[in-house]
């Protein structure tokens, strides 16, 4: 994922994550466009500039589809009526955040490719490092393609696959030998719904069943919202094709061992809601544990905790608990500021953190506040989030980072963006806390990461430059999206 610049995010300065997919496939055949609706809108912090959801009657015509995609929220892409005509038994979803280029509703999820064979809907999560290379491949045989995200190369690999096997799961995994990078799938065919993951993980998936009806998820929270009963998560290189006849069948062909694993740390400390369980780890005990984790390695003398909403939350309660310093909530954030915002101008006098974000003089005033945050990368928020804190009064501000410092761009679907843009990048932490203006500085310790995820594999690329594949020669990430 790409650093990509608008409305209020900069302003953020927190990390984004592209994609959330969703779907569902109900065996009695009745419709399920309002759950995968539903379903989407617990994921709906993980994309927040389109979304689509395209469905299919099983016992109708074969190869025709219903679908509807368009830019914003979820409740501003549909409607009763919307929903009310989106017919069929088995469907698939998506909300996404663009990570580089265009934000268009040509880029819109979920593709629905029509060929030889039939239809298939594909949602994607994640992003390809050789996309340039596969498109290029399928460009110089003819392929035209309709969109700039690698989502479609995936499409039309697969589809291309298909005509030379029997069955599309085969067709997935044949595809699958042939992508790099970060993906999580879900692809409907007219009669099956596939879901499948990288082989070392990077993004989560997940499968529920609700009545007769499955469903593959993002995250668990998703199959919560639904009413849906969790099963078991796909596990990294899987496939996992659901169909009337034979249930769940699991392909594990692809399954490297647990050793190379790289899940991204980032669904455990930012991306994924607090309610979910990554993988079989809780989120919210993982952010709970940065925190008491912060509190051990670098402790400080203060009279109170707070957290930088929505994010930092979690982490300081964690913080708060082990050190026994009270937790307090010392912001009030806007909840209506979103995607619509409107940045005011360089020269204004409205600030879009404060337009956001506003500190409560009754909780800090006269206090030694410890502030904990998911992660600083540009530190362009920082610093002003510090110093409302002392004109509120705050005597001392203590920053706390419930990540490590980062050193390194992503290539897998997290915009942490180029060396020359992180604050932390050729600069000592001592430096740092000088540019945003704190007491006292302190990140969670690269060793702890490993504790967060129950000892599960993660990728830490963006903190140490070690990544789990070789990572591309050019920087790639401005071409594709996803």
């Amino acid at each position: 994922m790409t650093e990509q610049i608008h409305t209020l995010e900069e302003e953020n300065d927190h990390l984004r994550e592209e994609c959330g997919v969703f779907g569902m496939y109900d065996f009695d055949g009745n419709d399920v466009a309002t759950s995968i609706y539903y379903g989407l809108f617990a994921l709906q912090h993980r994309g927040q500039e389109s979304c689509g959801i395209a469905v299919s009657e099983t016992d109708g015509p074969k190869g025709k589809v219903s679908s509807t995609r368009d830019m914003g929220l979820l409740s501003e892409a549909f409607t009763p009526e919307i929903l009310e005509g989106l017919k069929g038994d088995i469907g698939v979803g998506h909300v996404r955040y663009s990570t580089a280029g265009s934000s268009t509703r040509e880029n819109a999820q979920p593709l629905v490719l029509n060929y030889v064979k039939g239809t298939l809907g594909l949602a994607h999560n994640g992003n390809l490092i050789n996309a340039k290379e596969l498109r290029r491949e399928l460009e110089y045989t003819g392929a035209i393609f309709q969109t700039t995200i690698d989502s479609e190369v995936i499409a039309y690999h697969i589809a291309r696959e298909r005509l030379n096997c029997g069955t599309v799961e085969a067709a997935v995994g044949r595809a699958m030998k042939k992508l790099k990078g970060a993906y999580s799938l879900i692809v409907m065919s007219p009669r099956k719904l596939i879901g499948a993951r990288d082989p070392f993980g990077f993004r989560p998936l997940c499968i529920g069943k609700r009545d007769n009806a499955y469903v593959l998820a993002s995250e668990t929270c998703a199959l919560d919202t639904i009413g849906a009963e969790f099963i078991r998560d796909v596990e990294p290189g899987e496939i996992v094709t659901i169909s009337p006849e034979n249930g769940i069948e699991s392909d594990k062909s692809l399954c490297i061992p647990k050793e190379q694993h790289a899940r991204c740390v980032f669904e455990y400390i930012y991306f994924a809601r607090p309610d979910s369980y990554i993988d079989g780890v809780s989120v919210y005990n993982s952010r709970i544990l940065a925190g008491k984790f912060l509190a051990m390695d670098s402790p400080v003398e203060a009279d109170i905790v707070v957290g930088v909403p929505e994010s930092g939350n979690c982490a300081a309660m964690g913080y708060a608990l082990q050190s026994g310093i009270p937790y307090g909530t010392a912001f009030v954030k806007n909840a209506y500021v979103g995607r619509t915002f409107i940045k005011p101008k360089q020269k204004s006098r409205e600030s879009s953190v404060r337009v956001k974000l506003n500190a409560l003089r009754e909780v800090v005033e006269g206090k030694r506040v410890v502030m904990i945050d998911d992660s600083i990368v540009r530190g362009t928020t920082s610093d002003r989030i510090v110093r409302m804190l002392r004109e509120a009064g705050a005597k001392e501000v203590h920053m706390r980072v419930s990540s490590p410092p980062f050193l390194w761009p992503c290539y897998f679907g997290t915009d942490v963006p180029a060396r020359e843009q992180l604050i932390a990048y050729n600069r000592s932490v001592e430096e740092v806390r000088q540019i945003i203006g704190a007491d006292s500085l302190g990140y969670l310790k690269l060793e702890r990461l490993i504790e967060l995820t129950g000892g599960r594999g993660i990728c830490t690329g963006c903190f140490t430059g070690q990544y789990p594949m070789e990572p591309p020669k050019e920087d790639i990430r401005g071409d594709f999206e996803e």
